[in-house]
């Protein structure tokens, strides 16, 4: 929301200046966050008048000009074509900064003769484009006046950031009635006195039956004989400040309106509507042309205005065309109106229309002032196009929002923490607008003004009190100590995720935070089946169902950075995966995906793609640094469906799934549009089991062999089918006391192997902790860890 400081005067008296005005607005909650004060950048910039200007010695097309400024007469080159002698024009001394070329300016010589500043041109004040000529202006200014006053730039323009439940600050005279109660100044009275009917003609106005939800009430005037021209300066150079461009004094009208009170309004070409006006819900099919110069195709759930021809606008949002006011227009049909916030909004996302009646609409207007407002714009009208006005039609009527609350003055002490006086309660509530009556009990019954939907309660009330008593006012206050010692902010499970990422960004791996949406094709590849996880209200077409793993948002990121030339990529992220619509069904998940080459290309060796290891090894590594028993896990082979069905696999302890690993999909990488090689992986963060904790927090002493490790290979041969994983679990647990690790480092099929089967060779350490294992002590554990391998595995120990 933009306003001007004057615009804002116009409805406050105050004496406030410009930074205690944004300062209070900050406190009301009212944040500001941007004021611009044009004048600062321009006050080098003067009303300057040329004496004289004659040709350029040494150049056709350059004229000398002797420049009445207000530093006294200079010298100035100018090449403008309109410089010529009496002009009125706008002086840049030498030293200023030219804000629309980003140059200084300095004394300089221009074809051998000496040039003392500039007269300078829209383009190079950062006006416009036009840089055809320089800026002429007007005789009526004197020599000096600072250029920011002769072409109304010397109005602060202050934006805030509204909430949504703030509709009545969407206006300026909604802010100023916030700053009134908060002591800067006394909000002046707005003339709604209502405008005699001067002639009888009125236009008939109906709502039809379907349409009363959608519209409860709608008021329109008829003004005949009025003159359609450009609306007051002064009036263009506030819509200008704020963004809006001035377009005729009708339509300028009711856009000043909407900013002015938060009261959108629409006015019609009489001439151009055919018989009454009557409000209904629009037929499938139906089209508008609309004022933004677009055409909409609408559908039968839409809030139309329409003629005996069709529709002339969508109601609370754009109006059309044909009905919209020119030059010519001489007999005019005012609307306000009150239309459903949540059909507007409705109309407004299907067609994606944004403009300023919509975004007060949907928010909620004040519903008792649709008959002041009517009398409001009437007397714009009249002013400034003249005119006679019909009697205003009313169709509908006002909805019911009356209510009371109650407020106990000892709640805003309770619920905010600071004693605000019970008098300086009601003051405040007051000038609010809220109709206030003590109770005999000491409360207070206020009746809440009917432009102020957001309050509902008790609380809202009290936190009316303390935004604008000051929220700065709350005393800071320690929270209590519960006990003698202090505990931890975060819980073990809460400081686990602060934990991965950290691991994951150690291993090489980039952080990245995605949406918690997909799109609904893309949920389904990743076992989406829950309806409760499709979002009612979607913040895009493109993102309605809540994510069911982290994986897919990931691969495409990876695929956005291979298309912009980055092939080569790691990207983690830890968050929420949903299964279904409860607490219950939301898992805190890990998941990583590794892209392209596992390293750079090197002169030590090829680059080689990316492999299901790598997502395991990452998988291991957290688990590992979680303090999962990683020793005890299971590979299974059963992963989802996104994962390769040979590339990947589970990683279990007993029947809990803690992480999923492998190489995407093909299926998957196709229909992401992903071409490089892909691996991801999943841990599930809530389903690793928490270490046990024994003897404190300290770490348990270091304990190691004075004897030498000892190493022996082992080479089995095994059916095809036998994971890798089933030999080294069965010769680990051959002799847990001797048998320190197990590794893999070799896997063979080919001529000496039995068709169907395969070698997998193992490399076993044995670790004497009591004394030096003789030769005897080593044959009796490798007799075991083949026994073992052949009852668990069925294997044989491959000859030679």
């Amino acid at each position: 929301m933009k306003f001007t400081l004057s615009w804002l005067r116009d409805h406050l008296e105050t004496t406030a200046t410009l930074d205690e005005i944004a300062t209070t607005l900050t406190s009301l909650g009212l944040e500001v966050e941007e004021v611009t004060d044009p004048a600062k950048d321009l006050g080098a910039f003067t009303v300057a008048r040329v004496s004289s200007a004659e040709p350029h010695p040494n150049a056709d097309k350059l004229r000398v000009c002797r420049v009445e400024t207000v530093q006294g007469e200079v010298q100035v080159v100018c090449g403008a074509p309109n410089a010529r002698t009496g002009m009125t024009g706008v002086f840049a001394p030498a030293g200023s900064h030219i804000p629309g070329t980003g140059i200084d300016l300095k004394p300089t010589k221009i074809r051998g003769v000496a040039s003392n500043g500039m007269l300078v041109s829209e383009r190079e004040m950062g006006l416009s484009d036009e840089h055809s000529g320089i800026i002429e202006l007007s005789d009526e200014f004197a020599v000096g006046t600072p250029f920011a006053t002769a072409v109304g730039l010397d109005d602060p323009v202050i934006e805030i950031a509204l909430t949504p439940d703030r509709a009545d600050c969407a206006g300026v005279r909604g802010i100023a009635r916030d700053l009134a109660a908060a002591g800067l100044g006394s909000l002046k009275p707005l003339d709604t006195t209502p405008v005699e009917a001067a002639i009888p003609d009125a236009v008939a106005i109906r709502i039809l039956d379907d349409a009363k939800e959608a519209c409860p009430m709608f008021a329109g005037r008829l003004i005949r004989g009025v003159r359609n021209g450009p609306s007051p300066r002064w009036m263009q150079d506030r819509l200008r400040a704020i963004g809006l461009r001035p377009i005729s004094a009708l339509v300028d009208i009711t856009n000043y309106v909407t900013m002015d009170l938060a009261r959108p309004l629409h006015v019609f070409d009489a001439d151009a509507v055919a018989g009454g006006i009557h409000v209904r819900l629009s037929r499938p099919g139906e089209t508008l042309d609309a004022l933004n110069g677009k055409s909409y195709t609408l559908d039968g759930e839409m809030t139309a205005v329409c003629d005996d021809r069709g529709v002339l606008g969508l109601g609370g949002i754009v109006g059309g065309v044909g009905s919209g006011c020119t030059e010519a227009t001489r007999d005019v049909v005012i609307e306000c109106a009150l239309f459903d916030p949540i059909r507007t909004a409705t109309t407004g996302r299907k067609l994606a229309i944004d403009s300023d009646a919509r975004y007060r609409f949907e928010r909620g207007v004040d519903p008792a002032a649709v008959r002041d407002y009517v009398e409001v714009a009437t007397r714009w009208v009249q002013s400034l196009c003249g005119g006679e006005a019909g009697p205003v039609v009313v169709a509908g009527g006002e909805p019911a929002w009356q209510r009371s609350l109650t407020l106990r003055p000892t709640r805003v002490r309770d619920l905010g923490g600071v004693d605000v006086p019970a008098a300086e309660q009601r003051r405040i509530l007051g000038t609010l607008g809220f109709g206030l009556s003590e109770q005999p009990d000491g409360s207070l019954a206020a009746a809440v003004p009917s432009w102020r939907g957001d309050v509902a309660g008790e609380a809202d009330l009290v936190e009316e009190v303390l935004r604008v008593h000051g929220f700065d006012n709350i005393p800071a206050v320690s929270m209590p100590r519960l006990g003698a010692l202090t505990r931890p902010a975060l819980s073990p499970s809460q400081r686990r995720v602060a934990f991965a990422r950290r691991l994951l960004a150690d291993r090489g791996l980039l952080e990245a935070v995605t949406w918690s949406f997909l799109a609904p094709e893309v949920a389904a590849r990743f076992g989406h089946a829950d309806p409760e996880l499709v979002l009612v209200n979607p913040i895009s077409a493109e993102l309605t169902v809540m994510r069911p793993s982290v994986l897919p948002n990931l691969i495409q990121a990876a695929g956005r950075n291979a298309d912009r030339g980055f092939p080569d990529v790691g990207l983690y992220e830890v968050g929420p995966a949903y299964r279904d619509g409860t607490a219950e069904g939301q898992d805190r998940i890990a998941a990583g995906v590794r892209a392209g080459a596992a390293r750079p290309r090197h002169w030590s060796g090829e680059p080689r793609p990316v492999d299901a290891f790598d997502a395991k090894a990452d998988a291991l590594a957290l688990l590992a640094a979680l303090g999962a028993p990683t020793g005890n896990l299971q590979v299974t082979r059963d992963a989802p469906d996104w994962y390769h069905p040979g590339r990947s696999g589970v990683l279990r302890l007993g029947p809990t799934v803690l992480a999923r690993f492998g190489e995407i999909h093909p299926g998957v990488r196709e229909r992401l549009e992903i071409k490089t090689p892909l691996v991801g992986f999943e841990v599930m963060l809530d389903q690793v089991p928490m270490p046990k904790r024994t003897g404190g927090t300290a770490r348990p002493t270091l304990a190691l062999s004075a004897f030498q490790p000892i190493q022996r290979d082992f080479a089995f041969v095994v059916d095809r089918s036998v994971e890798a994983d089933r030999v080294v679990r069965a010769a680990k647990g051959a002799d847990k006391t001797m048998i320190d690790a197990v590794t893999v480092f070799d896997v063979y099929e080919g001529t000496g192997v039995p068709e169907g089967s395969k070698s997998v060779a193992l490399g076993v350490t044995l670790q004497p902790t009591e004394r030096t294992l003789t030769e005897a002590d080593i044959e009796a554990v490798a007799q075991k860890i083949v026994a073992a391998v052949s009852k668990a595995t069925g294997a044989t120990l491959r000859a030679g």
